[in-house]
């Protein structure tokens, strides 16, 4: 997942089709074999949201609670581009969220290492 804060705000997609609870989430999907992770979100960053964007760091990775799939997450940088919806058949919007907004868009809360990151970026 491609972890993009620009301007004290982050980019977040929501689902065409939701999993479970998950509706707004970060730009991101599969790693293809023999793909890093790192290169996979900026990958996918430019699929779904149309944003170049280059990674920062890597923030971690899990087993998502809700859907059982592993996780990346990168943090990553804007480089060019204007966030839209590029890929209609797995995003139906984007926005660019600050901290307040987070906990309405996403109710079960962040993975730790990424709230930890965002609290450090996020404008008030």
């Amino acid at each position: 997942m491609a972890v993009i804060v620009h301007s004290g705000r982050v980019l977040l997609a929501r689902r065409a089709v939701t999993e479970g609870s998950l509706s707004w989430v970060f730009p991101g999907g599969k790693v293809q074999p023999g793909e890093a992770a790192e290169d996979a979100a900026v990958r996918e960053a430019l699929e779904e949201t149309g944003v170049v964007v280059d990674t920062a760091r890597m923030l971690g990775e899990r087993i998502h609670p809700d859907t059982g799939r592993r996780v990346v997450y990168v943090a990553c940088r804007l480089t060019s581009g204007t966030a839209t919806v590029s890929s209609a058949r797995e995003i139906s919007e984007v926005i660019w969220a600050g901290s307040g907004e987070l906990s309405q868009l996403i109710p079960h809360g962040l993975f730790g290492p990424v709230q930890e990151y965002l609290a450090g970026a996020l404008d008030e």
